[in-house]
């Protein structure tokens, strides 16, 4: 919203992306150089095999579109899907690890938004208990 970006597209469009990721897991890029893992739409296509041929036909859009589109809720979602790893580099940082220096890099430099740059500089200036407090009120206990 923060962008101009339909939210409901842009939310669509995220949920989508991970679902490939109970088939073949979260292979880290490292582990993609010694690979040969499936396309997601090819993992997707597997997946909705069997639904409705409405709900197959606009699954597979929807992932083609976030893996090859570069419409505004594409570049959000992609956007969110690294604010997700910058937040979770921090939570670790947190507990101690010591080598998120390269994972906190990596993340902020693929943010293509002034909206996601601008919650990524906020995310590092506070602890993760102060994120949710501040961006999440009534969830810091979960």
């Amino acid at each position: 919203m923060m962008e101009g970006a339909d939210p409901a597209k842009t939310a669509l469009l995220g949920l989508w992306h991970d679902t490939q990721e109970t088939r073949v897991g979260d292979i880290p890029h490292i582990g993609r150089r010694y690979l040969d893992a499936a396309s997601n739409e090819k993992v997707t296509a597997d997946q909705v095999s069997a639904a409705h041929p409405a709900v197959r036909a606009a699954a597979q859009r929807i992932v083609s579109e976030y893996e090859n589109g570069d419409s505004l809720e594409v570049v959000c979602a992609h956007d969110a899907d690294k604010l997700e790893c910058l937040i979770q580099a921090v939570e670790y940082r947190e507990q101690g690890y010591k080598n998120v220096g390269p994972w906190i890099d990596s993340s902020i430099s693929k943010l293509k938004t002034a909206s996601a740059q601008a919650l990524a500089e906020v995310a590092l200036q506070m602890t993760s208990v102060e994120w949710q407090q501040t961006y999440l009120p009534g969830q810091a206990d979960i």
